[in-house]
């Protein structure tokens, strides 16, 4: 898995690295809130919510580029209904759409880069979330890995015999599928041999101790500040 960059991330020795992983959560859910519940953005909303989040990535020992640019996947969704609202005479509202949508993916970026998947999982199970969905994101998560890897091996070997059409031919799509399939089962077959019995278990499942509660009570004290700060709107 040497293209996963997120999951490289995750094992980083960042100050957000240590932390518990469901404080990390309810941090994310009350700093999405407040987000997405600002009626009118105003210049120290903005400004506030993007230093958070500039500040935690910088915590975690992120690239900032690298997480600025990622999180810009969500600007074409957003910039659609943003053209709607622009088109409606209502330019506030489509601003605040691309801003609140932006800040919200580099937010969730920032979570997903400062905490491996494994921890993730179990901090959202900790949190009471149906162990079933979990499961599902688990496996999908590592089996769209699979797929690409797979892809890659097989675009690299079209490339050596020197075929340049590897995207246009159709039957790459149907043994892709297959050498997916069949290594899925394999991967499959080797977790029930290893004991996989639904869950993931960690070799040292980390807990909350007093330096996270206190990391969770700044940290809502900061959002509630961010979230009724400012008054003057910045559209103006």
């Amino acid at each position: 898995m040497h293209h996963a960059v997120l999951d490289h991330w995750s094992r980083g020795r960042g100050v957000l690295h240590a932390r518990d992983g469901q404080v990390k959560i309810l941090l994310l859910i009350a700093l999405l809130i407040a987000v997405a519940t600002t009626p009118r953005l105003t210049a120290a909303n903005v400004a506030g919510y993007a230093i958070t989040v500039l500040a935690a990535a910088a915590l975690a020992r992120l690239p900032l580029p690298a997480v600025l640019l990622r999180a810009a996947v969500v600007l074409p969704f957003s910039a659609t209904f943003a053209a709607v609202s622009l088109l409606a005479g209502d330019s506030q509202r489509a601003a605040a759409l691309v801003l609140k949508s932006y800040l919200s993916a580099a937010a969730v970026l920032v979570l997903v880069g400062c905490t491996p998947l494994a921890r993730l999982l179990r901090a959202l199970e900790g949190l009471r979330v149906p162990r079933f969905l979990l499961l599902v994101v688990q496996f999908l998560y590592r089996y769209l890995f699979l797929i690409s890897e797979q892809a890659q091996h097989m675009r690299l070997a079209a490339l050596s015999r020197g075929g340049w059409r590897f995207r246009l031919a159709a039957g790459a799509v149907a043994n892709l599928f297959v050498r997916s399939y069949a290594r899925a089962e394999g991967v499959h077959r080797a977790m029930l041999a290893r004991g996989f019995q639904g869950e993931t278990v960690l070799l040292a499942a980390p807990r909350a101790d007093w330096r996270d509660w206190l990391f969770l009570l700044c940290g809502l004290v900061l959002v509630t500040a961010l979230r009724f700060g400012g008054e003057a709107p910045w559209t103006r």
